[in-house]
């Protein structure tokens, strides 16, 4: 008796799950798939979505976002001992058409950042409060002059995604 119930509530769920299946009618989705594309293609609609605005200001500024494949992984050195790891995610706010470039050089990228965030670890940058916004723009203008030594004035901004610090 103690399985035949839970069987039979199962049973019941399912059968009411077909049966409104089959008696309700589905949305039509693809038609409004084909509306919505339509509309996108279409150079006279004047709708005023902000989703849309903000793509559309995304698109006008003339910058694209580049991700840094991996993490960087920072040791902080206190007395000749590890005393902490810190891991950052960065991504370049650069001129639109340089993904190609950035990828070709991003080894070298990846160094001269490494350097840069070694040199900030050395100096007490990830000591006590090193998210403090002086702290990190301190990190992120060395990170710019970095980026731009490689590629040029087509980087405009070094992004910290993440930053987070992990005493050992």
């Amino acid at each position: 008796m103690n399985i035949l119930l839970p069987v039979l509530f199962m049973l019941l769920g399912l059968g009411a799950g077909i049966g409104a299946g089959v008696t309700l009618p589905p949305t039509s989705r693809s038609s409004e798939a084909v509306k919505h594309s339509q509309d996108a293609t279409n150079p006279t609609n004047t709708s005023s979505n902000s989703s849309d605005m903000v793509g559309e200001n995304y698109k006008k500024s003339g910058y694209e976002y580049i991700r840094m494949a991996k993490q960087f992984v920072v040791p902080v050195v206190d007395e000749d001992r590890i005393a902490a790891l810190v891991t950052m995610t960065l991504s370049l706010e650069a001129s639109v058409g340089t993904t190609e470039a950035f990828y070709a050089i991003e080894p070298k990228l990846r160094d001269g950042f490494l350097q840069v965030m070694f040199d900030h670890a050395n100096s007490g940058g990830f000591d006590g409060a090193f998210t403090e916004s002086d702290n990190l723009e301190v990190l992120r203008k060395a990170l710019l002059e970095e980026a731009r030594k490689s590629m040029g004035g087509e980087v405009s901004r070094v992004l910290i995604m993440s930053v987070s610090r992990q005493d050992v």
